[in-house]
């Protein structure tokens, strides 16, 4: 199954990220709209070349049963963590769209191809326009997506290999806005301390230099069987002149891998450590999707 080719793309420079909600009783209308997505995607690809456009539709646990027959084994609600200030909560969406490119005006002219291919059968619930910032670093000024698997291994780690839904993604988002004001107070020192690597020259600190509570220690996972829990990040800064953050998105295989990290990032361990990058970044946002495979889309799972 040829997957979208937004799941496994190489970064970009721009983005823009499209939330909706379908109208009620419009299903089966947004269902045969969506068969013309991969169209869509390819157009784009071959009227801009230069602008190394790619698109992605994931469509929302919560919606999927009203849209399609059979259901990915695996897809359940986002894994909402902890309560109050430090928290990550579930924000139920039903499509979400990642349209990415090396043109911002490509970037628009898909959103637009989309908000025309919707119009009417769904509401636009949220919109943001991600950017790269600097040598592909987060607002905070550290390189973001370091441990993002290379090559070939980005598909195995992104895509169900088998089955009926082979060659779809499970797929995370989530929208986080930055303490600026808060993390810019902090030394150096301090800000590296909290990521676990170096911010001018990206260098990871060993393992036993790590604090417990340094966030790539939090994130760096193993299985049972001592494998490491992988996920292909393909987020990107958003900004204004005011504030600050990142939209976060996880493509994996299993959602698995995602839902171990976020509870590493916000539940304390027995020695009540927890990811003190948390306390510098809010998610106002959480919801789970599953990508299907562009013959998914054109057969509407049949």
């Amino acid at each position: 199954m040829t997957a979208q080719a937004g799941i496994c793309a190489e970064p970009n420079l721009h983005a823009y990220y499209l939330f909706f909600n379908i109208q009620p009783g419009c299903q089966s209308e947004v269902r045969e709209k969506l068969k013309a997505v991969p169209a869509l995607w390819e157009e784009l690809k071959q009227t801009y070349p230069e602008a190394a456009f790619s698109g992605l539709v994931a469509i929302g646990n919560e919606a999927w049963d009203g849209l399609y027959p059979r259901r990915p084994n695996e897809l359940t609600a986002f894994p909402a963590q902890g309560d109050g200030d430090r928290s990550a909560p579930e924000t139920p969406v039903d499509l979400f769209f990642q349209l990415r490119a090396d043109r911002l005006d490509v970037a628009y002219i898909a959103a637009q191809r989309v908000m025309a291919l919707l119009a009417s059968l769904a509401e636009l619930k949220d919109e943001r326009q991600g950017f790269r910032y600097l040598d592909c670093r987060d607002m905070t000024g550290f390189v973001d997506g370091t441990e993002n698997p290379e090559g070939e291994h980005r598909a195995e780690v992104a895509l169900v290999a088998e089955g009926p839904f082979a060659g779809g993604s499970y797929v995370h988002v989530q929208r986080y806005h930055h303490r600026m004001a808060r993390w810019q107070k902090l030394s150096l020192t301090s800000q590296e301390k909290i990521y676990g690597r170096t911010k001018a020259d990206n260098i990871e600190f060993a393992s036993a230099d790590k604090a417990p509570t340094a966030h790539t220690k939090r994130t760096s996972l193993k299985d049972a069987a001592g494998n490491s829990m992988e996920i292909l990040r393909q987020s990107m800064p958003w900004g204004s002149a005011t504030e600050q953050g990142l939209v976060f998105i996880s493509c994996c295989s299993t959602p698995l891998h995602f839902t171990r990290m976020l509870e590493s990032m916000y539940q304390e361990d027995e020695a009540g450590n927890f990811d003190h990058l948390t306390l510098f970044t809010r998610p106002e946002t959480g919801a789970a999707f599953f990508a299907p495979s562009e013959a998914w889309l054109e057969r509407a799972g049949e």
